[in-house]
């Protein structure tokens, strides 16, 4: 790091300074000739600075401290220059000097410092001076200095994209993903990769003996820097299925790093090149060896398990093999955090199967009754009824786990479990209705929206199996006023079904909701639909009933799954925040381009009050 071994404890003590003429005793003690001295003064200058005081007009003599072999000296000024150049670019140009000098000094520290402060000095003026010591810095004969210079290459390019092209940067870049250390050409892709996606161009080609160097520094360089070469990896095409093999076998050991950001690289790399293997063999062997390293993420820190979960329900969408054999894993334990447990359940959900459907069963019944967080029972009563719509020969077992559920009078569950019984009634029609009459007695526990129009919905859908559907609809015509929307139009509906079915009984009660909906509400949708019904009803009641009696359409196990074009795109973008939020890097990074970030309240660049 810049700060060299580290912030220690006795440097508190340049914090704690509130005294006036400060500035004044600081530039005496800028000037001393005692290199100490001055190094605890520029140390003064750094925390005033840190704490968000102005100490720009010390800048000629900071300036000044730069000419000095000691390294930790040298590191102070240039933190201060980087800090301060964009507000005095005129006095920034005073310093190139000591920087072009220093990127010939024979220390390689030193030259790496001063092209690594030049690329941060992000200032216009500074640029073209930057180009000499740059060129040198990139064919330098120790690799530390090179390998900071690919990311200097980078910076630049921020500043100035032609001045790079100009100058040959991308060509000199390009070569150094040879170069046989492996941090260099970690950098270098990374570099190459940052550059190509701020101008939108494949800048990065990669040639077949530049993929060679990579596979070989993917086992040598640190883990920041294999997930560089993993993410450039994944976006390179293979030229045929036996490369694409040999990609994968030398990516395939990083499966087992202890970095969760390598091992979810590795899984997106294997993932996109897995579709290239004809061979049935090697496909399942090489899916086989996914499984482990995804279940080990879920011992890791809950953060780094949700976003290991978030990536799997990616992942098992595409391949639902792969861990088919470890539901066991995403059971949640006690201690597991709400949002750790509300992806495992969705996990369950997603590699539910005949085999499994008991023991997942038994799983969330256990969450929808004895848990205490009420967003996990909701979110588990949810899931019974998924797997009810998922797999057809479970849903008699899942209909009768949600009965039990509602004979706890628990508000809440009673609620989710109507909901998700009026899914499988319209998912399995003329199956389950024996169930109706528990649900109607349970009318009074019900509060939530969704769960009365849930309720409405199947007494209107089955009216004539329920003796007292016209009291049941009645009873919520009397709070039509007040209920939302949702509600009004599943209650007008209901009605004009009811009547349809039982024309002799429910007479005054549909002409008092149609007048409700169509001359006492301002809802436009609930009107239109009140109108529609009324002209229907009074010009052909046999016409009514093909409309509104009519089959209605299936409803799908899983809402939530995600189209096939989107869920590729995320698999490509694997571990970044993309598949954490399940969509994709486009429709929330609006422009690629770095923008300048404004001075945040704390900057030293404030004015002082």
């Amino acid at each position: 790091g810049r700060w060299g071994g580290g912030a220690r404890m006795s440097d508190a003590k340049y914090f704690q300074t509130t005294k006036r003429g400060e500035i004044h005793e600081l530039k005496e003690e800028l000037h001393q000739t005692d290199k100490a001295k001055q190094k605890e003064a520029v140390k003064k200058v750094i925390a005033a600075m840190t704490v968000g005081k102005d100490v720009s007009m010390l800048f000629p003599d900071v300036c000044n401290c730069m000419q000095t072999p000691n390294i930790e000296l040298k590191k102070l000024v240039y933190l201060y220059l980087i800090n301060y150049a964009k507000s005095q670019p005129d006095l920034a140009i005073m310093a190139v000097n000591t920087f072009v000098k220093d990127a010939s000094d024979a220390n390689p520290l030193i030259r790496a410092l001063s092209v690594r402060t030049m690329g941060c000095i992000r200032v216009e003026q500074i640029t073209e001076y930057l180009t000499t010591p740059l060129s040198k810095a990139l064919k330098d004969e120790d690799p530390y200095v090179r390998k900071t210079a690919c990311m200097c290459v980078c910076k630049l390019y921020d500043i100035s994209p032609e001045l790079v092209r100009d100058q040959g940067f991308l060509d000199s870049l390009s070569d150094l993903v040879s170069d046989p250390n492996p941090m260099v050409v970690a950098n270098a892709v990374a570099a190459l990769s940052e550059i190509s996606e701020a101008n939108g161009e494949k800048t990065f080609q990669l040639s077949g003996g530049g993929l060679g160097k990579m596979l070989v520094a993917l086992n040598e360089c640190s883990e920041w820097g294999q997930v560089f070469i993993l993410d450039a990896l994944s976006v390179y095409p293979c030229k045929d299925e036996k490369e694409a093999e040999s990609v994968i076998e030398r990516v395939v050991p990083r499966l087992s790093h202890v970095n969760a950001a390598v091992v979810l690289s590795s899984v997106k790399v294997v993932m996109r090149l897995i579709s290239s293997i004809s061979n049935v063999e090697t496909h399942k062997s090489v899916l086989k060896k996914l499984a482990p390293p995804l279940v080990t993420l879920l011992s890791s820190e809950p953060e780094i398990q949700y976003v290991a979960l978030r990536n799997i329900l990616l992942i098992c969408q595409k391949r639902p093999t792969i861990l088919k054999n470890d539901i066991k894993v995403f059971f949640c334990k006690y201690n597991d955090p709400t949002y750790v447990k509300m992806e495992k359940v969705d996990v369950m959900v997603l590699l539910c199967s005949d085999k499994n459907v008991d023991q997942v069963l038994l799983e969330l019944k256990e969450y929808a009754s004895a848990e205490v967080d009420v967003d996990i029972v909701r979110k588990s009563v949810r899931a019974i009824g998924r797997c009810a719509l998922k797999i057809e020969a479970a849903a008699q077992k899942c209909v009768n786990v949600l009965l039990e559920l509602i004979q706890t009078k628990v508000a809440y569950v009673v609620q989710e479990a109507i909901v998700v019984i009026k899914d499988t009634f319209r998912k399995y029609p003329n199956r389950f209705e024996s169930v109706i009459g528990l649900l109607c007695e349970n009318l009074d526990s019900l509060e939530e929206s969704e769960a009365k129009a849930s309720l409405i919905w199947i007494v209107g859908q089955y009216a004539e199996r329920i003796d007292n559907a016209h009291d049941l609809l009645e009873s919520f015509v009397e709070e039509f006023a007040q209920a939302d929307a949702e509600v009004q139009l599943q209650l007008l509906t209901a009605t004009v079904k009811l009547f349809l079915k039982k024309p002799d009984t429910s007479q005054a009660l549909v002409k008092h909701v149609l007048g409700l909906a169509t001359t006492g509400s301002v809802n436009p949708d609930l009107r239109d639909r009140g109108y529609i019904y009324w002209r229907l009803l009074s010009s052909d009641p046999e016409k009514a009933k093909v409309v509104v009696l009519s089959e209605h359409g299936g409803v799908a196990y899983d809402s939530e799954r995600l189209d096939d074009n989107l869920l590729d795109t995320l698999l490509g973008q694997l571990s970044t925040l993309a598949s954490v939020l399940h969509i994709p890097t486009s429709s929330f990074v609006t422009d690629t381009d770095r923008i300048s970030v404004p001075p945040s309240s704390s900057s030293p660049l404030r004015p002082q009050a």
